[in-house]
C-alpha cells in the first residue's frame, strides 16, 4: 500500500491531493485567475491530510509537478515538496506537467495536444496518442494556422489546456477540437506518482529542481514618466 501526497502548482490551479495506490482519498484545490499558491498551498497540504486522519509522517512519498509552467508556481510547489521530503525521510517524485494535464480527458482514437500559456503567442506543449505515449518533445512555440497540421490531416486532435484558445483563434481545422476549462491537477497525478513510486522511480532531493522548458525572463517595469 501507497499514500502519495499529490502537488500540483505549475498554473494557476493550486491543487493537492492524497492518493492510496493511485486512487485519490482526498482532494482540495483553487483556480480563481490569480496565482494564489504561496497563500493556500500549505493550507491545503494541512487540510487534505486532516480529512484522511493522516499526519505528515505517515504518508509514503511526495509527488511534485515538474514543470514546464509557471516559474514562480513550479518554485513554490517544488521547494514545498522538498521540504517534506527532507523533513520527514521521505522520496520525492516528480511528474511531467503536461502528462498529467493529458489524462484529464480519455479518448479512443486521435491526438491529445497539452499546453499551457506562455507570452504572446506561444505555448508550451506536448503531444500524446490516445494511450497517453508521446509522441513528440515537449516544446515552446508560436502558434499560428499551421501549428500541428501534420496531426490534423491525419485524424482529430484535442487541445486542452490553458493555452489551447490561443489555437482557437488561428486553426480552424474541422478535425481540430478544443476541450475547455482543463488544467493540471493533483488527481490526473495520483496514478502517475503511484506508477512511479512502485518502480522507485524518484528524484535526488538535493539536486531536483524544475523543468522551466525556458529561462526566466525578467520584464523591466516602464519608466514613469516625471510629473511637474
Amino acid at each position: 500500500m501507497a499514500i502519495i501526497l499529490n502537488i500540483e502548482t505549475a498554473t494557476k490551479n493550486c491543487s493537492v491531493s492524497i492518493a492510496k495506490n493511485g486512487e485519490v482519498i482526498a482532494i482540495k484545490e483553487l483556480n480563481n485567475g490569480n496565482y494564489s499558491h504561496a497563500e493556500v498551498l500549505h493550507p491545503f497540504i494541512l487540510d487534505v491530510l486532516k480529512e484522511v486522519h493522516l499526519t505528515s509522517t505517515e504518508i509514503d512519498a511526495v509527488a511534485v509537478s515538474k514543470g514546464p509552467g509557471s516559474y514562480t508556481g513550479l518554485r513554490i510547489g517544488v521547494s514545498a515538496a522538498k521540504g517534506l521530503c527532507f523533513a520527514f525521510d521521505k522520496p520525492l517524485i516528480s511528474i511531467k506537467t503536461l502528462e498529467s494535464l493529458a489524462h484529464a480527458i480519455s479518448i479512443d482514437q486521435g491526438i491529445i495536444v497539452s499546453m499551457l500559456d506562455a507570452r504572446r503567442m506561444e505555448v508550451y506543449a506536448a503531444v500524446f496518442n490516445h494511450n497517453y505515449e508521446q509522441i513528440r518533445d515537449i516544446k515552446a512555440e508560436i502558434i499560428d494556422e499551421n501549428s500541428f497540421s501534420d496531426y490534423l490531416d491525419a485524424g482529430k486532435v484535442y487541445f486542452l489546456g490553458d493555452g489551447a484558445h490561443k489555437c482557437k483563434e488561428v486553426i480552424a481545422h474541422k478535425n481540430a477540437v478544443f476541450v475547455n476549462d482543463k488544467f493540471p491537477s493533483a488527481k490526473e497525478m495520483a496514478q502517475l506518482s503511484y506508477d512511479k513510486y512502485k518502480k522507485n522511480d524518484i528524484e535526488d532531493v538535493a539536486y531536483f529542481e524544475p523543468f522551466y522548458l525556458k529561462d526566466f525572463v525578467v520584464i523591466p517595469e516602464k519608466k514613469k514618466k516625471p510629473t511637474f
